[in-house]
């Protein structure tokens, strides 16, 4: 904005007065909220302990180090059972996934005031819930092992695969879908020559990207009882076997970086 001075100079102004009043009380609020936050949370800290915290944090990395090597072997199997937990689960989920999201999609639902809202709740229940507590809850009901662990994550991988696949569904250029529709292709001919081809890309990539997630949540249902080398890591833990600890932490690190890698390679082959 350019504002006129008594002296008839020009002085430009980023904002109008009013406006750049309205941006000052903003921050006032945002930053009184953030104290108020802040007091809330930190009422009830002991700040002895933070301030010894660095202490205590190199007392347990030198504890930590150097990794007992020898338990190495020990971790291969349940190493295993995290991938199988990870893939399998995946899998169930994508296959799941798939109906639900031209169930959810308004283009491709066959109704939008009862199908539809069915669909969008699986949605919405999928992803509201976190992977460790569907293992909670699902240890509990199925009891401790791999079948808990698996269908945790297939649940979580509904709602965040069928989320993104319908999306994708309804920006879809519709112009093949109305020449097939023209010709007098049913339903599924048009689902599956007009709209697949256009979302099969897309359905890779969150699949793979799903899987990759996957891996590292699946590293940690073992904490609940639901199989893989979270169960090693509890064992560890409850032990204070540090320097098993810290081969635990290095070896799921180093195989989070491989499925990084791995999916990027796959999308780049695919894609």
């Amino acid at each position: 904005m350019v504002h006129l001075t008594s002296e008839e100079e020009l002085i430009w102004q980023k904002r109008m007065r009013l406006k750049a009043w309205l941006w000052w009380f903003a921050w006032l609020f945002c930053i009184s909220f953030f104290m108020m936050c802040w007091q809330t949370m930190t009422r009830d800290t002991m700040w002895v302990f933070i301030y010894d915290a660095p202490t205590q944090a190199y007392d347990l990395l030198d504890r930590m180090f150097p990794p007992r090597w020898s338990y190495l072997p020990t971790l291969l199997k349940p190493l295993w059972d995290t991938l199988n937990i990870a893939t399998i689960g995946t899998l169930i989920g994508i296959i799941l996934a798939f109906p639900i999201a031209f169930l959810a999609a308004r283009t491709t639902t066959p109704s939008v005031l009862f199908v539809r809202p069915i669909a969008l709740f699986i949605i919405v229940a999928s992803r509201s819930i976190n992977s460790l507590i569907w293992a909670l809850l699902l240890v509990a009901i199925l009891g401790p092992g791999l079948l808990a662990g698996i269908i945790a994550i297939a649940f979580r991988s509904i709602g965040f695969v069928a989320k993104l696949l319908y999306e994708a569904i309804e920006e879809v250029d519709q112009t093949p879908v109305e020449a097939l529709s023209a010709t007098g292709a049913s339903t599924l001919q048009v689902i599956d020559y007009a709209i697949v081809p256009q979302i099969l890309p897309s359905f890779i990539g969150i699949s793979l990207f799903r899987w990759d997630i996957n891996i590292r949540e699946s590293t940690i249902l073992g904490l609940v009882g639901a199989g893989g080398i979270g169960l090693e890591l509890q064992a560890s833990l409850s032990i204070l076997a540090w320097p098993q600890v810290i081969l635990i932490v290095l070896l799921i690190f180093a195989t989070v970086i491989f499925s990084e890698a791995l999916s990027a390679k796959i999308r780049q082959a695919i894609l």
